[in-house]
């Protein structure tokens, strides 16, 4: 391993709330050892004490939190935006970051010292278009606008797939000269067990996109039980139940992996998922596959998963069925998937994100698996 000089400084911004939070730890885990301290700094929803330690867990990472509302919560203004980005610029003085990344859209605009790269991980506009069928209600204006102007004043724009950064360019005109990074997990976090008779999901449950409804909905005349963990409360209040389907509510890191070895089926058949850590990570436990047939999750597992319509409840349930029946062919489909999950590797992700930000000027230490 080569290291830099000196450790070189990430600012990068998250939340507690789904995903990002997950690859942001993951992401400066593995930066670490390239000589990459992060900070990373939290708006929004202040993480749990579980997720303090697991931050503190991150060699490296400096956590700073400030409850500003996140740029597509319904309560954001221009004043409460304006101050998490002087927050934020307060911040870039205090540690003097070589990058700062936004895992967002409207702060890439602020006026940093730093090269900015965005990562684009969800908009509410292509999110709109693909889980409401039509285009967002005009009082997302505002939110359009800002996020606009952070894609124009951003140095690098990076999307997890391809098929979504193609959904950026279409919904919001990205210039050229955006990348793909594919998200990644450690490997040899996510271990195969012995399989129980389980249909297993996960995933932020109040959100519409993920559609763990048609689980729900299909799963008393299902042969296995469903189970699904995750919030099943929005930021807003909002909250969802179950009706056949057995919730298990929010699981830790260790929760979450004996779940997903012991469950021989992962379903997820979500009407909008960027990337979708929890598939990749049922993927690495050999879960048999069953996801919703939209571009994004087709260019990550094609060959390697069964692909349904999210609004066809009938074909969710043949399809879960005919997998319950079918020991062989759930084995090959869970080989299969873990074998793909090989390329979404946490050292893959992090070398890629290296070779950017050494491009930006960054002094970065090269680490392979």
């Amino acid at each position: 391993m080569t290291m830099p000089a000196r450790h070189s400084t990430l600012l990068m911004t998250a939340d507690a709330v789904g995903g990002v939070w997950h690859y942001c730890l993951q992401l400066a885990r593995s930066l670490h050892p390239r000589g990459v301290r992060t900070v990373l700094a939290v708006m929004g929803p202040s993480p749990s004490s579980a997720q303090r330690a697991q931050a503190a867990a991150v060699p490296g990472l400096v956590l700073e939190c400030a409850p500003f509302p996140l740029e597509w919560m319904p309560e954001v203004g221009r004043d409460s935006l304006r101050a998490s980005g002087d927050w934020l610029l307060a911040l870039e003085r205090r540690y003097r970051p070589d990058v700062v990344q936004i895992n967002g859209w409207a702060h890439a605009a602020e006026p940093f010292q730093a090269p900015v790269v965005l990562v684009a991980h969800s908009c509410v506009l292509s999110w709109w278009r693909a889980v409401k069928g039509c285009d967002a209600p005009a009082d997302w204006q505002a939110y359009a606008d800002r996020l606009s102007a952070g894609l124009a004043a951003a140095t690098r724009v990076v999307a997890p797939t391809q098929a979504f950064l193609d959904e950026i360019e279409a919904v919001h005109g990205l210039p050229k000269g955006g990348r793909v990074i594919h998200n990644g997990r450690e490997p040899t976090a996510f271990i195969p067990g012995p399989k129980d008779p389980i249909i297993f999901s996960a995933g932020r449950i109040w959100d519409e996109a993920k559609n763990v409804s048609a689980l729900d909905a299909v799963a008393a005349r299902l042969p296995w039980p469903v189970l699904i963990a995750g919030d099943t409360t929005a930021p807003d209040g909002r909250s969802e139940g179950f009706g056949a389907a057995r919730g298990l509510g929010v699981l830790d890191c260790e929760g979450l992996c004996e779940a997903m070895a012991r469950a021989a089926i992962f379903a997820l058949p979500a009407r909008y998922e960027p990337f979708g850590l929890a598939a990749l990570e049922a993927a690495l436990s050999g879960c048999a596959l069953v996801l919703g047939n939209i571009p994004t999750l087709r260019e990550l597992w094609e060959g390697c998963a069964v692909f349904v319509d999210p609004d066809d409840h009938e074909g969710l349930q043949a399809a879960l069925s005919e997998l319950t029946a079918d020991p062989v062919r759930r084995e090959d489909l869970g080989q299969a998937a873990r074998l793909r999950a090989t390329r979404y590797s946490a050292a893959r992700m992090a070398d890629s994100y290296a070779a950017l930000y050494a491009g930006l000027g960054m002094s970065v230490g090269a680490l392979h698996a």
